[in-house]
């Protein structure tokens, strides 16, 4: 089992992160999502914002990739595993207060990951 370390943890504060979906057509879907974050050693989760394209994409298909990078640093972390739409409970109203106190619409839902597979990401050094 996948275990997403305090290092980790660390790694991904203030960081954008990138999903990967797939859609029904068979083509991947890469976007930014600027509200993810760890909530245990197991789970990462995201507030769906917009109901657009990973959203309809992980209805059909529940499988995700994310990854955090630093540019500078060149180093990074991939996080693959299976989604689940959190539409209630204390979870989906934090995201709602996050969500009105940023300005935002409410969420359509909480994508919470269950991480199944990590692949740390760093660049050569000569």
């Amino acid at each position: 089992m996948a275990k997403i370390t305090d290092e980790m943890k660390q790694f991904m504060k203030g960081k954008t992160a990138f999903i990967a979906t797939v859609g029904a057509d068979g083509f991947p879907d890469v976007g930014p999502k600027g509200s993810l974050f760890p909530v245990d050693e197991e789970h990462l989760v995201y507030y769906e914002l917009t109901g657009r394209h990973h959203y309809q994409n992980l209805l059909k298909n529940p499988k995700i990739a994310v990854t955090v990078v630093d540019v500078e640093k060149t180093a990074g972390y991939t996080f693959q595993g299976t989604t689940e739409m959190v539409t209630t409970g204390p979870l989906f109203d934090k995201a709602t207060q996050w969500s009105q106190k940023a300005g935002f619409n409410p969420p359509k839902a909480v994508v919470r990951i269950k991480v199944e597979k990590i692949h740390e990401m760093t660049a050569p050094k000569k």
